[in-house]
């Protein structure tokens, strides 16, 4: 069936890129954030993928683009995608995550037709895009010298959420619970699950994050008939809790374990010595679980985070 957003019709079995809207910078140039949209004409899920929520955050927008160039996406069998490969098209130009004002855009659902511009932003994607999808994933990194190991965040208590995720399967899923003012939970109460993807650090292209979230995306088109494709099984570990190791001392950090490993309980995972070569401080695990993230700054204040340790 056909698809409109914001009054721009894709036909059925056509491929189009819109606009989902345009804004004006106070140098009176225009912004437009474009949606691309494959749209089959045959009765199935509208799947939505987006990336780029903060401008810093490239891996989702490498995996998008490499996803909308797949030939056999290009012919959907059924269903429909809407790809948005860059929703904060502002704060993707300045190479930062707020945007001009100082804002998160992903603080600002679900938004207002006159408010500040992420606020904007944020309504048009309540108003255009929420409506035409039935799920989708939203693709994050880790913020400025934290690098997730790849993994997708939802809702445990949720079915939907975790069959979603056990679709896409990616290495680890993660309860998470809702944030106010983010575009996952103004979605939930529209009964349309949003799950997040995060994977690698900002500003840098992790190619496992990448090639993960690729992966998972295919696999979750092709449990749903949109494609065929003989993909490899991805066991996948559930964490239902989480815990930051903490540096005790300041100076120079040395990791002595991978992201993504299994630890235990008193395992060392890495020193931090001071700029004259003395160990001060021998870090260890505090309890067994997944490293699901870690500090990459190899400089530390006392207090700092260090590696994020997930529990099955």
């Amino acid at each position: 069936m056909q698809i409109s957003i914001n009054g721009q019709v894709i036909a059925d079995n056509s491929s189009e890129t819109v606009i989902l809207n345009s804004y004006e910078l106070h140098t009176k140039t225009k912004i437009e954030i474009p949606v691309h949209v494959i749209n089959s004409g045959k009765s199935g899920p509208n799947l939505l993928l987006c990336a780029g929520m903060h401008g810093e955050e490239t891996n989702g927008i490498e995996i998008i683009r490499k996803i909308i160039k797949r030939q056999e996406v290009k012919h959907l069998k059924c269903g429909t995608l809407i790809a948005i490969p860059v929703i904060n098209i502002v704060s993707f130009l300045y190479g930062s995550r707020e945007l001009p004002d100082g804002r998160d855009l992903n603080r600002c659902f679900p938004g207002s037709k006159s408010g500040s511009l992420g606020s904007r932003i944020a309504y048009d994607l309540m108003k255009h895009i929420l409506p035409i999808i039935d799920f989708g994933i939203d693709f994050h990194t880790g913020g400025a010298k934290i690098n997730n190991y790849p993994q997708l965040r939802c809702v445990f208590e949720f079915n939907d959420n975790v069959n979603l995720a056990e679709r896409f399967s990616p290495p680890l899923i993660i309860d998470s619970t809702y944030r106010d003012g983010t575009f996952r939970k103004e979605a939930a109460k529209k009964n349309k699950p949003i799950l997040v993807y995060e994977g690698g650090e900002s500003m840098r292209f992790d190619y496992l994050a990448i090639n993960e979230g690729i992966q998972g995306c295919l696999r979750l088109m092709n449990s749903y008939g949109m494609l065929e494709l003989d993909l490899p099984s991805n066991p996948s570990v559930k964490i239902i809790r989480d815990t930051w190791i903490r540096a005790h001392e300041s100076g120079l950090f040395h990791m002595n374990v991978n992201n993504g490993a299994h630890v235990n309980k008193g395992d060392m995972l890495g020193v931090i010595c001071n700029p004259f070569g003395e160990i001060q401080s021998e870090i260890y695990s505090k309890t067994d679980g997944y490293i699901v993230g870690i500090n990459n700054h190899p400089v530390v204040n006392a207090g700092d985070a260090l590696i994020h340790i997930g529990m099955v």
